[in-house]
């Protein structure tokens, strides 16, 4: 089955070589503007983009990590990759990005809001200021990236927007209220959009991955312990998913091969959500001692 998957590395660095399943200039001439996109699955999802002829922007707020990362991205696809660091807590400096983007490019045909923060913690463990810092970071920072973004552009010129969403909410997992509230209310932003947004020629959907190898939530959630000891075995398809596989979905939403779609929220984690155990009792043994402190 392996030969059935698409190339992936588990470093934040480019594919050594790519097999397109869509046409190569699927987006072509394009511009995306995609949040957390220095690292893990948004630096994927800026890769593939500009394989398929997309110009993007990846926004954080680390931008030594983005410049080195554009110039990967550039380096491996021929398009160019604008760095720019913003805080999507911050609308202002959102604002300032997408006025750079709109000068650079001239257009935002795209955005991903990625940008997120997660960690294992009990409730009881969870400070209110970790609560309310992963909202802000993930339901505000969706807000107010895609209400900016439709302002300066989409409301005129339509465009679409793919929100990377989580499994977390629908059977509430242990140890993560804070994220997995985060994302249910996202997956709600997403309907309410798509609803408001859609006359406007807006398409807005979201993407919702299961456990992927190769990331920090991976990494930070006890991913490749589980893999060793067999924790996989349990999802249908018998394996974690990579960030090509994450990417190819958020292709798939943005571009014109779902142009009928919008409210959509596409699950894509191996059927994990629907069989694998929602074991508290062990998880809440696990982390009894931990606490989050942001």
């Amino acid at each position: 089955m392996s030969e059935l998957l698409p190339e992936d590395v588990g470093t934040d660095d480019c594919l050594t070589s790519y097999t397109y399943i869509y046409s190569p200039d699927l987006l072509k001439d394009q511009v995306a503007f995609i949040t957390g996109g220095g690292s893990g699955i948004g630096l994927r999802i800026a890769e593939i983009f500009m394989r398929h002829g997309c110009d993007t922007v990846i926004a954080s707020r680390n931008l030594d990590k983005l410049n080195e990362a554009a110039k990967k991205l550039s380096a491996v696809s021929g398009r160019r990759c604008l760095p720019l660091c913003i805080d999507v807590r911050q609308p202002d400096s959102i604002m300032a990005a997408v006025d750079e983007t709109l000068k650079e490019f001239g257009r935002v045909d795209i955005l991903v809001n990625n940008a997120a923060g997660n960690f294992l913690c009990p409730a009881t463990a969870l400070s209110f200021n970790a609560f309310k810092t992963v909202l802000d970071i993930d339901t505000l920072g969706t807000f107010n990236t895609s209400k900016v973004v439709y302002e300066k552009w989409f409301k005129d010129h339509g465009g679409s927007i793919v929100n990377i969403s989580a499994t977390l909410g629908y059977r509430g997992q242990a140890l993560q209220v804070h994220a997995g509230s985060a994302k249910a209310a996202n997956d709600a932003m997403t309907k309410h959009l798509a609803v408001e947004w859609g006359p406007s020629g807006v398409r807005v959907n979201a993407v919702a991955p299961g456990p992927i190898s190769g990331t920090e939530g991976y990494r930070r959630l006890g991913g490749p312990r589980g893999e060793a000891a067999g924790a996989f075995q349990s999802i249908p398809l018998q394996r974690a998913g990579n960030k090509t596989e994450m990417a190819h979905c958020a292709l798939f939403l943005a571009s014109r091969a779902s142009s009928y779609t919008t409210g959509a929220i596409l699950v894509a984690d191996g059927g994990a959500w629907l069989t694998s155990a929602n074991d508290f009792s062990m998880l809440l043994g696990i982390a009894s001692s931990k606490s989050a402190k942001l």
